[in-house]
């Protein structure tokens, strides 16, 4: 590695870049900040007869002048009167005095990069620790840190750091290194490097904050004019680069683009800040028609890019509406907004845990509630969701408890909204992309304060061969609680809602997705007010093999009783029972279980499935009860589905302990 920095440093030299200490990186473009900027603009007359002079010192003074007395623009999310500085900013500050960075919250303790950075220093092959390295997580922090104790080691790293990271990171090192006639090995290697540095996603990122340590910083004696000559023409570069390389689809593109209009208009001084603007405004507004389904659900089917996406919109309608630019977004653009956070707390469990499906992971009550606080400043009258806001103080309760998003294949099973209820949400939608997974007729049981039946998560994302591999055990069907053929993941993820139903009682859901070539899975979920759940599995079609239905509980103590029945056992009471029944006998199979919270952690817990031998064009059909158990429910459950059932018109009787219930469907 250090070979190929040795050659690329060697390349800069023979084209004439300066690189050492104190002197200014060349870019590659490079024309002068000055051919950049619309020096037309009034203020900036100063400027443009230093310029027109030949003086560009001189020009280099007046235009740090102007930026440190310009008042023009606001920047959305920053409050110099209410700059704070969390732990784990100080830590990140600190530990970046130390070139230890904080380059992603899976890999603690950060990693030192060395005295002399290598910013290609990869101690783990996953993709996503060395992206997110050059989003530069801690460049903030010490940005902060210096505007609240006027400490310069704060200001001094940053400086140091980003232009370090610019002399080390040139976007044309390709073509530098082909001038300078390196080899072939060494040319990949900074095409890899490239490929990282500078993702639109992470350029993107720091475009954004790049905003944030500007103004924290341009007051300081340390930012020079020449450091403010070169950050400027950086920025442009970043600008550029995202403008003529967005992503095609999915979060990227929209976090790119809200993070182009922030820069066209808290840059107004380049020439090219209209276009910037415009650009990010017309991919908002055409993306939001596109990436939200009409049922208000973002179409990457996972809870964590859903609240980011949301996010993503708000932000851009904050900083346009700060600056005069809020007539370029429709009415229509504020509405599916709205719709979306409606999705969000319909979605949640009464502790304001977050169902796991996909890449999502749990997210944290407080952050939610800052969340739905800053949603609800921008929806004032919306009563409920003022009442997640302010955790019940204010606003009003929904009058429903089930509620059902068809197009997106999301559906909440509810008995009610405090902390006594029970709750199921069934996830069985539509194919997405990579943040999905192929686990349609999911579902996560919740009662009482516990998540019985959490999603496994995601663990990590991607990398090298070790880390995709733990990536894809996460991924695969049959660790989701729902239906495989011989323990193969989903051919297809595309299911339908036959029926939906709710009463006092309880609520009806049927979905129906063509899971296998030739095996078609429909599933009956009904949930009581009473917080029993039974699930008909039915799968048919011409396809032969092992039908098995899986179950991925919390991390319990559990045991099997002779009849087949599992039970957990927690020493507080609150404990639920499961029985399956099925048309032949049935098997029960351990399986290997784990479940992550959070990036790169895991915990095991008890896995099994139910499993069922299949003919061609044979149709079999599984029961399973859920039960809480408790006083009223003690004792055996038994299973009694009707004879004359069919796929299309199903009854089961189920009594639990000394209750007896009715269920049936027609289609």
């Amino acid at each position: 590695m250090k070979r190929f920095a040795m050659a690329l440093c060697a390349a800069l030299l023979a084209i004439g870049s300066t690189t050492l200490a104190g002197e200014v990186p060349t870019l590659g473009d490079e024309k002068s900040l000055y051919d950049l900027l619309d020096l037309d603009r009034p203020a900036l007359k100063a400027v443009k007869r230093a310029v027109d002079k030949g003086n560009f010192e001189a020009a280099d003074k007046e235009l740090l002048r102007y930026f440190r007395t310009r008042k023009a623009v606001a920047l959305y999310g920053l409050d110099l009167q209410n700059v704070k500085v969390s732990k784990l900013e100080q830590r990140q500050a600190d530990e970046a005095l130390e070139h230890k960075f904080y380059a992603h919250k899976g890999y603690q303790p950060s990693f030192f990069y060395g005295d002399d950075i290598d910013w290609r220093y990869w101690p783990v092959k996953d993709n996503e620790l060395r992206w997110q390295l050059h989003r530069h997580y801690w460049f903030i922090p010490l940005a902060k840190c210096y505007y609240l104790t006027h400490d310069n080691r704060y200001i001094d790293a940053w400086i140091d750091q980003y232009t370090d990271w610019v002399k080390k990171n040139p976007l044309d090192g390709v073509e530098r290194l082909q001038a300078a006639g390196a080899s072939q090995e060494e040319i990949a290697a900074e095409r890899e490097n490239i490929r990282f540095a500078w993702r639109p996603m992470e350029a993107g990122r720091r475009l954004q904050d790049l905003l944030t340590e500007f103004a924290l910083t341009i007051q300081s004696p340390r930012f020079t004019p020449e450091f403010l000559n070169l950050f400027l023409r950086t920025y442009r570069q970043h600008a550029d680069h995202v403008l003529n390389n967005y992503s095609e689809k999915g979060n990227h593109l929209l976090f790119e683009a809200q993070r182009m209009l922030f820069a066209g208009i808290y840059f107004p001084e380049f020439r090219e800040a209209p276009e910037w603007r415009r650009s990010g405004i017309e991919i908002l507004n055409r993306e939001i028609g596109i990436q939200v389904y009409p049922d208000g659900m973002q179409f990457e089917l996972d809870f964590g890019y859903h609240i980011a996406a949301i996010d993503i919109f708000l932000k851009a309608l904050g900083m346009a509406r700060l600056n005069g630019f809020e007539e370029e977004f429709p009415a229509s653009y504020i509405e599916t907004v709205h719709k979306m956070t409606t999705v969000t707390w319909n979605l949640l469990f009464p502790d304001y845990s977050n169902p796991m499906f996909g890449d999502t992971k749990s997210h944290d009550k407080a952050s939610l509630l800052n969340q739905f606080r800053s949603w609800s400043r921008v929806f004032p009258d919306d009563r409920q969701l003022e009442w997640f806001a302010s955790e019940g103080q204010r606003g009003a309760l929904p009058d429903y408890t089930s509620q059902q998003f068809p197009q997106s294949g999301f559906y909440t099973l509810r008995s009610g909204w405090d902390m006594d209820a029970t709750v199921t949400v069934v996830k069985a939608g539509p194919p997405a992309f990579w943040h999905n997974q192929p686990d349609n007729g999911t579902f996560e049981y919740w009662h009482r304060g516990r998540n019985f039946f959490p999603d496994s998560g995601s663990y990590v994302y991607g990398g090298d061969s070790a880390v995709l591999a733990q990536r894809n055990w996460f991924r695969q069907t049959r660790v989701h609680n729902t239906l495989t053929l011989d323990n193969r993941n989903l051919e297809t993820t595309d299911s339908k809602l036959l029926h939906w139903e709710t009463s006092p009682e309880q609520t009806l859901l049927v979905t129906e997705n063509p899971s296998y070539k030739g095996l078609t899975h429909r599933r009956a979920l009904f949930s009581t007010q009473d917080g029993l759940l039974v699930i008909v599995d039915h799968a048919s079609g011409d396809a032969a093999g092992t039908v098995g239905i899986h179950f991925n509980l919390c991390p319990a103590t559990v045991s099997f009783a002779k009849d087949g029945t599992l039970s957990t056992r927690f020493d507080d009471g609150n404990n639920i029972r499961i029985k399956s029944s099925g048309c032949k006998p049935l098997h029960i199979q351990q399986e290997e279980g784990w479940v992550s919270n959070a990036y790169r952690k895991k915990e095991q817990r008890p896995a099994y499935a139910v499993e069922m031998e299949k003919q061609p064009g044979e149709e079999l059909w599984i029961v399973t009860v859920i039960a809480p158990e408790d006083d009223e429910r003690r004792g055996s459950i038994a299973i009694v589905p009707d004879r004359n059932s069919t796929a299309d018109r199903f009854q089961v009787a189920v009594r639990v302990g000394g209750r007896t219930y009715t269920f049936k469907y027609e289609l």
